[in-house]
C-alpha cells in the first residue's frame, strides 16, 4: 500500500483516507475518497476536493456511479465504486494516502464529472 505525506503532492486520481461527512451534514464516516482537483489547483489552495468512494456496491449503479476496476492499486480491500458525492477538504485532515487509480479508472472519473457539472 502506498502512503503520500499530507502535502500539497496530491494530484487528479489519488486515493485517500478521510472523515467524509455525511450529505446531511450530522457527523461524518472514515472512507475512502478520490481526489478530483487538479494538482495545480492543489498546489494553490489548502484544500482538495474529493469524492466518495463506496464497497456497498447495488447490482444496479446509480446515476454517474463508476466501478473502479483496478481496486488493489487504489489501495482499497475490495471491490468499490466512486459516487458523485463531492466536498472539499483541507489537505491537512486527510489521514493518509491509500494509492492511486489506474489509467482506466481516471478517464472513467473524468466521464462522471463530465456527467455531473456538464
Amino acid at each position: 500500500m502506498t502512503t503520500m505525506p499530507n502535502t500539497t503532492g496530491y494530484e487528479f486520481g489519488n486515493v485517500v483516507l478521510v472523515a467524509f461527512p455525511f450529505t446531511n451534514q450530522h457527523g461524518s464516516k472514515q472512507r475512502p475518497a478520490a481526489v478530483v482537483s487538479s494538482q495545480a489547483y492543489n498546489q494553490s489552495k489548502p484544500d482538495v476536493i474529493l469524492m466518495a468512494i463506496t464497497s456497498q456496491v447495488k447490482a444496479k449503479l446509480a446515476f454517474a456511479e463508476t466501478p473502479i476496476e483496478h481496486w488493489q492499486t487504489a489501495g482499497l480491500l475490495k471491490f468499490s465504486i466512486i459516487k458523485p458525492i463531492m466536498f472539499t477538504m483541507e489537505i491537512n485532515l486527510i489521514s493518509k494516502g491509500l494509492g492511486h487509480l489506474s489509467e482506466l479508472d481516471r478517464e472513467r472519473l473524468r466521464r462522471v464529472l463530465t456527467l455531473i457539472v456538464g
